[in-house]
């Protein structure tokens, strides 16, 4: 059995439950304003696109339909099959297993490059950041999406599930390795209960779930990201 790439940082949603967070996938940002504010500072139609901690591929087709060539980087060989079998007829994409530490590229070789709530967190992912500099073309643009626990009822119920993740650390981090913030208010729209519920479950542990469910009717939810971007 092929296992996750050497120094992988389990993913406590998508590695275990990865037709759920289909239905999140699905959920977020159904209005586009994450890649809207994404191609305001830089289009990559024609250009390199690396989706680094590409899951399942979700976002890879998107992508591939303006840009000259895709390439999604997955830590987890299950991912990493899901990604290529729903891309096979895609000519200008490809799905490599590797990390974020040890991205499988030549130097120089990536003109934009997106992580979505993928191991790009804050303090510690420094080893990353020392990759993007090696594979990033001059001139091109990396972009980082993460949440914003400091507003909006998602970011509540984050800062009770995480709470030793610091929203002001984690924005100093960004801010003194060079990266632009830009907040954006986006929501999580799912089509019925019992996927919200669903989702809920692999997010949270059990007790904060529970308190999310209990206190929170419906399954439409405000949440607060933030996108960091940063030219090279």
């Amino acid at each position: 059995m092929t296992k996750p790439s050497r120094g992988a940082v389990p993913s406590p949603n998508i590695w275990h439950h990865p037709a759920t967070y289909e239905l999140e996938n699905h959920a977020a940002d159904p209005d586009g304003l994450i890649e809207s504010a994404m191609r305001s500072v830089a289009d990559w139609s024609g250009r390199t696109l690396l989706d680094l901690g590409c899951g399942s591929g979700f976002h890879l087709a998107r992508w591939a339909e303006t840009s000259r060539q895709v390439i999604g980087v997955e830590p987890h060989p299950d991912l990493v099959s899901i990604a290529r079998r729903r891309t096979r007829r895609l000519d200008n994409v490809v799905v490599h297993q590797g990390t974020a530490q040890e991205i499988p590229l030549p130097d120089a070789s990536v003109d934009v490059m997106q992580a979505r709530w993928a191991y790009f967190f804050g303090p510690g992912c420094e080893p990353g950041l020392a990759e993007l500099d090696r594979v990033m073309r001059r001139g091109g643009t990396a972009f980082v999406i993460d949440n914003d626990a400091s507003r909006s009822t998602f970011g509540g119920w984050f800062r009770r599930g995480y709470p030793m993740i610091d929203p002001d650390e984690v924005e100093r981090f960004w801010s003194r390795h060079g990266w632009h913030r830009q907040p954006l208010d986006i929501r999580w729209s799912f089509a019925n209960r019992a996927d919200f519920e669903a989702v809920v479950r692999i997010e949270f542990d059990k007790e904060t779930a529970a308190h999310v469910l209990s206190t929170y009717d419906g399954f439409e939810v405000d949440y607060a990201v933030n996108l960091w971007s940063r030219t090279y």
